[in-house]
This record gives C-alpha cells, sequence and structure tokens, in this order.
C-alpha cells in the first residue's frame, strides 16, 4: 500500500522513491515537494572575463569548503 505523499516527511518521501524507482507518482510528488522548497534565485551568466573569473573564484572556494 503507497503511503499518503502529503502526510510523509522529506526524508521517508526521499526513501519510498529511492525504494519505489518505478513509482511515478511517488516521485512527481518528491520532485514537487523539493522544488517548492528550492531557491527562485537566478543570476546573469557572466558577461566578461573578468566576471568569468570571479565566478570560477567563488566556485573554487565553495568546493574548498566543502572538502
Amino acid at each position: 500500500m503507497k503511503p499518503d505523499f502529503n502526510e510523509t516527511s522529506k526524508a521517508e518521501l526521499r526513501a519510498y522513491v529511492i525504494a519505489h524507482p518505478d513509482d511515478k507518482d511517488a516521485f512527481r510528488a518528491f520532485v514537487d515537494r523539493f522544488t517548492a522548497d528550492a531557491s527562485s534565485t537566478t543570476f546573469k551568466a557572466p558577461q566578461s572575463k573578468s566576471e568569468i573569473e570571479e565566478v570560477e573564484h567563488l566556485i573554487q572556494q565553495k568546493v574548498q569548503q566543502l572538502k
């Protein structure tokens, strides 16, 4: 029996989707839930060489923080 996806926690929903990869309803519920919580911030693409270098530097800093 399928759980009520509106009543499950994110962790439970994620675990269910992993355990039932062919359940399209569960996958849609998962995507809807996580998309609703996602940041809607967008950024312009770098327009100059200096902007590209700055973005590369920021990415490298973030990667180092995650290590």
